[in-house]
């Protein structure tokens, strides 16, 4: 019998990856990226459309299209496999990225009575501009006493799919009744490969308040947000929602000939960047802490129990793996924050040397920062460069660095920043545990274990976790492909359950980060100034970033506005 193949697709904030995999051992046989061509839209719709506000973040739903167009014929061609040896394919996305569809399934962005307004746009994971709805979802469903809360650790985010409906429900209300439903982008992708809109129940219970066993809020508590809302979920949410690896569909002959496959090939439901690689690590029972890190870092943990968990992103049964309960947290900016440093914060002799030693600038700053010991640079920051998702749930708040001298050095910050990230996951973990749910390890995926090994020691330190890291560099994609052998079935040459493909395809490296007793014990002191400024500037005793913002907000283009 010949080799079996499946594709998973990992559509990130950025561009999408399409990788082969080979299913007798998990093996990457071909990636190929597809960079999106309209990127991010912070700024301003495409050609020279309207300018956006403060805290929007858009893309362009064509780019995910081009993705299956381009680069799924390149993985097939580069491995010179037949297409007839792939049995299905699956895809993970960033979350909550939603767009309003018409009837036919085609974003309200593609007409051109609506190509110039902002809402018929893709709004992507990390548009903040539903704050205010948030905060009113929170108050009133903690007035109501709505179970849904608690499922999110007190508080909606703003970053979820309800406050980003009610958003456009405010903001632009034509449009709003113009949309047949609001879909999550991988929900919407898998649509076009099929040709039948189905949701999945992962981004329906992390980003949408449903529950397994519940159903979504009942519609007393959206008529609480407008009686206009009451029917929210039985029409613009409606939809069968099915569990991850299950089938979604199968492969449409029109999409099959645009990507380089044979029609009728297993399609598996949509499913998100970080919970899919859960399982891509081996991660298949409680007690390990998943830490997706890239731009920023998922948390995810299994549990056998659903519980209570201060700001966490949700809880859902059956959501990562089945049979568990899956938790999701996370930490709205890490890899972003170092990014944003290397580019505004270095001084020009720093980038001098790395051009002169022919060495990425990142690697002369690890190179530099780790010749300081825990406390040696006299520095201590929040991480909270895009807001705090846990446990504060709050895109209000912003960063801060404490303890700059006039001796302050680049590599002496950009150590700080790792360290402030670092403390943010501890914070996280101290959320669960006190909770009961159950950490005893760290398994690290994603770019950033890859290529800084001073990010993860000093993760290691602060936490006094040992931390694994997944061999695999394409954990998503991985993930979706093992979920697309699984919607595919045995029969046809996949495996029968998540856990049978962990067994042969999920491997981690041979090395891990272990703690350092004495460096340890130095991050546990400091750790308790991080936690006094974390409740000082996060829970109410001073809003002085909120109030910032609001002095931003008001005079922003040089005019101050009443």
């Amino acid at each position: 019998m010949s080799k079996r193949y499946t594709i998973g697709i990992d559509y990130g904030t950025e561009s999408g990856r399409a990788v082969l995999i080979d299913l007798a051992d998990g093996a990457e046989v071909a990636e190929h990226v597809t960079p999106y061509a309209h990127g991010v839209m912070a700024k301003q719709l495409p050609k020279g459309g309207v300018m956006l506000e403060p805290e929007w973040a858009l893309q362009h739903p064509r780019d995910y299209i081009e993705v299956l167009e381009k680069s799924v014929p390149k993985v097939l061609a580069e491995a010179g496999v037949h297409p007839s040896d792939v049995i299905g394919i699956g895809i993970d996305f960033t979350a909550c990225t939603m767009l309003p569809i018409d009837e036919d399934g085609e974003p309200l962005c593609f007409h051109t009575a609506f190509a110039n307004r902002p809402h018929a746009w893709v709004k992507l994971w990390k548009h903040h501009a539903a704050q205010d709805e948030a905060n009113e979802i929170n108050r009133i469903g903690a007035e109501r006493g709505e179970a849904f809360l608690q499922r999110y650790g007190g508080k909606y985010s703003s970053e979820w799919m309800i406050a980003k409906v009610w958003q456009i429900f405010n903001e632009d209300r034509q449009l709003f009744d113009e949309a047949d439903a609001f879909l999550e982008g991988t929900d919407w992708v898998t649509s076009q490969m099929t040709g039948t809109i189905v949701r999945n129940s992962c981004t329906a219970g992390y980003k949408a308040m449903w529950h397994k066993q519940d159903g979504y809020p009942e519609d007393v508590f959206f008529e609480a947000l407008h009686p206009d809302l009451k029917r929210l979920t039985a029409t613009k949410l409606r939809g069968d929602i099915r569990a991850p690896g299950e089938a979604a569909g199968n492969l449409t002959k029109e999409m099959a000939e645009r990507m380089g496959l044979l029609p009728g090939i297993a399609v598996a439901v949509g499913n998100v960047d970080a919970h899919v690689s859960v399982p891509a690590t081996g991660v298949v029972t409680p007690g390990k802490l998943v830490m997706a890190m890239g731009t920023s870092i998922c948390h995810l943990v299994l549990a056998e129990e659903e519980k209570e968990v201060e700001g966490m992103c949700g809880v859902v049964e059956d959501g990562i793996v089945p049979g568990y309960f899956g938790y999701e947290a996370g930490q709205s900016a890490v890899g972003d924050i170092f990014a944003w440093f290397m580019e505004h914060g270095v001084t020009s002799d720093l980038v001098e040397e790395a051009k002169q030693k022919n060495i990425p600038l990142h690697a002369l700053l690890e190179e530099k920062a780790a010749a300081y010991q825990p406390g040696e640079t006299g520095l201590l920051a929040l991480d909270w460069w895009n807001g705090n998702r846990s446990t504060l749930v709050d895109t209000n708040l912003s960063g801060i660095i404490l303890g700059m001298t006039l001796q302050t050095k680049s590599e002496e910050i950009y150590r700080t920043l790792l360290e402030a990230t670092a403390f943010g996951t501890k914070k996280i973990i101290e959320a669960f545990t006190k909770a009961g749910v159950e950490i005893n390890e760290l398994v690290a995926c994603g770019g950033l274990p890859q290529k800084n090994n001073l990010l993860m020691q000093i993760f290691a330190d602060i936490t006094n976790l040992e931390i694994k890291v997944a061999a695999s560099k394409q954990t998503p994609a991985l993930g979706a492909a093992m979920y697309a052998s699984v919607a595919a079935g045995e029969a046809a040459g996949g495996y029968a359950t998540i856990f049978a493909a962990a067994e042969k395809m999920a491997r981690v490296q041979e090395r891990s980060y272990k703690p350092n007793a004495e460096r340890a014990q130095v991050y546990k002191e400091i750790y308790k100034e991080y936690s006094k400024l974390h409740d000082y500037f996060g829970k109410g005793e001073n809003d002085v970033m909120k109030t910032l913002r609001c002095v931003r907000d008001k005079t922003k283009g040089g005019v101050v506005h009443a």
